[in-house]
């Protein structure tokens, strides 16, 4: 059974909180602008030394300078959980043997051309927790 949407609230949470629910979770979306169109892309990714490394099936020369990294975690029947979103300078991962460990590491999605490794260096992170609403 559901929960009503007028019985749950948005409960913003802290920096530390999101990067933890993030380092937590292994799949979200990259998105970015390409051609006056936004692009969604599946992703894989890992929070390493402060930054999130992301594989995801988009050309490596789609990927923009800045990127935006979306994670979340709903449960449908009680419409509770979170999401954070992500935002910084993002670049592709081209050293072979860092692609190669990055490879083995997080699980793709396709292969050939348009499997790429990134780097994103958050400057922005928020996010935020459906709870429910206290009676």
């Amino acid at each position: 059974m559901s929960t009503p949407p007028a019985a749950l609230r948005m409960v913003e949470v802290s920096g530390a909180e999101a990067l933890w629910l993030v380092e937590g979770s292994a799949l979200g979306r990259l998105v970015y602008a390409q051609r006056d169109q936004t692009v969604v892309r599946p992703g894989r990714h890992m929070w390493e030394y402060g930054r999130l490394v992301v594989r995801t099936p988009a050309p490596a020369a789609a990927v923009p300078a800045t990127a935006t990294y979306q994670v979340d975690e709903v449960r449908a029947a009680t419409g509770t959980g979170w999401s954070v979103t992500l935002a910084g300078p993002a670049e592709v991962i081209t050293d072979p043997d860092e692609a190669a460990h990055y490879r083995r590491t997080l699980t793709g999605w396709s292969h050939g051309p348009h499997d790429t490794l990134l780097r994103i260096h958050p400057k922005t992170v928020n996010g935020f927790r459906l709870a429910r609403a206290e009676a």
